[in-house]
Order: structure tokens, then C-alpha cells, then sequence
């Protein structure tokens, strides 16, 4: 099968890893797949922020820089017309982003299958995070999209519960969660290997994955360790991020500097030996609707995760079988459960073991959704709108 796969992404951050895995498993079932995407994304390396268009959507009048997302589309469109007709895809797979008509445009003109993959109700999110010039218009355009695509595939159960509201019938729509490329992270090495490596051994190590921010509340951690004394306990965070500087601020106004380390962007293909080295995986904090990649990191490399009891998560993370889960609104919880986990090696060594057996219990791989994906294609192709 011949698939066209369409974003807007112009940052390479935890976004760009969704996309080029999908890829990359499609392409290994056997499919060809060409991508269209904006330029300043396919000259960036991993890490990049956005460069030019990040500080674009900062500098100008919230106005101005969505009735040029809106203008985009002409463009992507465009591009897309050409594409199309070149390659002559059986199908079109679109990341859904605010104001992108394109691929739907594409869809009905050439009388292709869209698939369209949900990951955030970007309407939403953004009036509540960054602001809106164009709230309603904003949704409206959201819903219109997600109506005309032939089926949309929402991350979450919750973000599906978006969808069915804004008017998408159930029965055009597949929840996918994220998954995990087996090959990367079929055989990492040891704990105690991953720690010696590091410099940690004898430690007990809280670890985190990702773009650091202050809402993903790794703040707590750090007072909790300097709080209760725990003097075995080392913080690992693997990543970059804004809230960076402030939490090491912290841990020097606690005395806990040299028991917290930042690793800085770490290439994907190390991520996994550094994981290896965490005793306690930490989920602090999420936001409603998403599905977390670190998560089934966490899992497929069997660590004893703790994080919030909220729906999103509790869809793949089980209280006492696969994960230590607390309530983000009783105060103190969240430590409760770490110290529970510190003080238990025996708890975290199970939990460990069947978060690993979850990911192969439930597919949460990449190459099972690309497998999931095609079948859509497939029936969809079958159907007398498309065929």
C-alpha cells in the first residue's frame, strides 16, 4: 500500500518520536510511505524547539498568528495536490493540528481514505494554556475536521469522550494508545550495570524521562527528598526543559545537588540505559487527555511506576498490579506511594515484572498499530466510497 503521511509539526520533540516510529513500522509491513511535512521540521535535529516558527507564534498578535495557521493550509494543500498526483497514494494518514484543512481537502478532491490520529484537543488546550484570539472559531474548525475524516484514532479512551462530544460518531473512531519499538527496547541492560554506569550504584533512583516542565511536578519530589532525609535516594532526569534551572535552584537551597542529576537531551538510542537504572519510574504528573510515551517506556522496561489515579492512565495502568498509583487530590499521597516504593524492593520488583508483561499482554507496540492502522486503510478502501 501506498500511504501519504501528512503533519505540521515543526518542532522535533516526544511529537516527532510518534511520527517517525509509525513510520518507520509501516514501512517495515512492507508499505510505502511518503511524508509531507513542513520544511523547518525536516531541517531540525531532535531537540529542536521550532526555531523561527516558535518565536513567530510568540512575537506576533494571537490574531495574526492563527489567521496564518489558517493560510497555511492553502499551502499544505498545494503541496499535497502535487504529492498526490506524483506518488499516487492509496491513502492519506494526517497528525491532527488547529486550523489544518488540507488533508480532508485532499481526502474529498482525490477520493482518498484519511485516516486522522488525535493526540490533544488542540482547541481546548491551547485557549487554556496559551490563549485564543478565536476560541469559538477555533473549536468549530476542530470539529469540522474530525467530522470529515474518514476515521479519526484518539490516543485515550478520555480524548475519544472530546471527539464523540464535538459530533464524530463512535463507530468512526479507534482508540490507540502509544507503544514502544521492541527492537529499542528489547534488551537494556541491567540495573546494576545501568547504575554503575552512571555513577549511581547503591543508590535508590527516582527517574523521569522527557521535556521538563514545572506542571509535571517534579518540584515535589525534590522537597520530599529533602524533607524526610532520604539519604539513599538520587533523582535521575533524563531530559531538557524550561523548569530545568528552577529545579536545580531547589535542590541547591535543599543541600540535595549532588543527589539530583539532569543528563541534558539524551540521544533516543541511550534513553533506555539510563531508564535501566531507575528503582522508581516516575509519572508526577499528566494532563488529562494524553498518553504519555514515557509511560510505556516505563513499562516495556519493566520499572515500578508510580503516577496519578486519573482515567487517562488508569485505562493502562492497573493500582497494585503493573503500577503504585495515588490520588493527585489528597495531599502528601504522591509521597506516601514513593516512600512506599523506596522502602520495598520486593513491592517494586512485581510491579516491575508485570508492567513489563503488560506491554506484550495488551500490544501496546508501534508495529501493532501500524498493523491496526492498515486494516483501517484496508476496509476503508474496500468500502464503495472509496473502491
Amino acid at each position: 500500500m501506498k500511504i501519504l503521511y501528512h503533519h505540521r509539526i515543526a518542532s522535533k520533540d516526544g511529537q516527532n518520536v510518534h511520527v517517525e516510529e509509525i513510520i518507520f513500522a509501516l514501512r517495515q509491513l512492507g508499505h510505502e510511505v511518503r511524508v509531507v511535512s513542513p520544511g523547518v521540521h525536516d531541517d531540525s535535529e531532535f531537540g529542536h524547539e521550532g526555531g523561527w516558527v516558535s518565536r513567530l507564534k510568540l512575537a506576533l498578535p494571537k490574531a495574526v498568528y492563527e489567521l496564518m495557521e489558517m493560510a497555511y493550509s492553502f499551502h499544505a494543500y498545494r503541496k499535497l495536490a502535487a504529492v498526490i498526483r506524483e506518488f499516487q497514494p492509496d491513502a492519506i494518514y494526517e497528525r491532527y493540528n488547529l486550523y489544518l484543512f488540507s488533508g480532508i481537502w485532499a481526502s474529498r478532491r482525490y477520493k482518498l481514505p484519511l485516516l486522522l490520529e488525535v493526540n490533544a484537543p488542540i482547541a481546548e488546550e491551547r485557549a487554556r494554556y496559551d490563549g485564543m484570539a478565536f476560541k469559538n472559531l477555533a473549536r468549530r474548525a476542530q470539529a469540522h475536521v474530525w467530522k470529515r475524516a474518514s476515521m479519526c484514532l484518539p490516543v485515550t479512551e478520555v480524548l475519544a469522550g472530546y471527539l464523540e462530544r464535538a459530533g464524530v460518531p463512535r463507530e468512526r473512531m479507534d482508540v490507540i494508545h502509544n507503544g514502544i519499538n521492541e527492537a529499542h527496547f528489547g534488551a537494556p541492560p541491567d540495573s546494576a550495570t545501568a547504575k554503575a554506569k552512571l555513577g549511581l550504584s547503591h543508590r535508590t533512583v527516582l527517574g523521569f524521562t522527557g521535556f521538563v516542565r514545572s506542571w509535571h511536578g517534579l518540584d515535589k519530589i525534590i522537597r520530599w527528598m529533602g524533607t524526610k532525609g532520604r539519604e539513599d535516594v538520587h533523582l535521575l532526569v533524563v531530559g531538557e526543559g524550561p523548569a530545568r534551572a528552577e529545579l536545580e535552584a531547589l535542590s541547591r537551597e535543599l543541600n540535595l545537588a549532588d543527589r539530583v542529576t539532569f543528563t541534558g537531551l539524551v540521544p533516543r538510542e541511550l534513553v533506555p540505559g539510563h531508564v535501566a537504572a531507575f528503582d522508581v519510574a516516575l509519572q508526577p504528573a499528566v494532563v488529562e487527555y494524553a498518553s504519555p510515551l514515557k509511560l510505556f517506556e516505563y513499562l516495556a522496561l519493566g520499572r515500578a511506576i508510580v503516577a496519578p489515579r486519573v482515567p487517562n492512565l488508569m485505562e493502562i495502568l492497573s493500582e497494585g498490579e503493573n503500577a503504585l498509583l495515588f490520588d493527585p487530590d489528597i495531599p502528601d499521597d504522591l509521597e506516601r506511594a514513593l516512600a512506599r516504593l523506596c522502602d520495598d524492593p520486593a513491592l517494586r520488583q512485581r510491579l516491575g515484572q508485570a508492567a513489563r508483561d503488560a506491554i506484550q499482554a495488551s500490544g501496546y507496540t508501534w508495529r501493532g498499530n501500524a498493523e491496526r492502522i492498515v486494516n483501517h486503510f484496508q476496509r476503508l478502501l474496500a468500502s464503495p466510497r472509496h473502491g
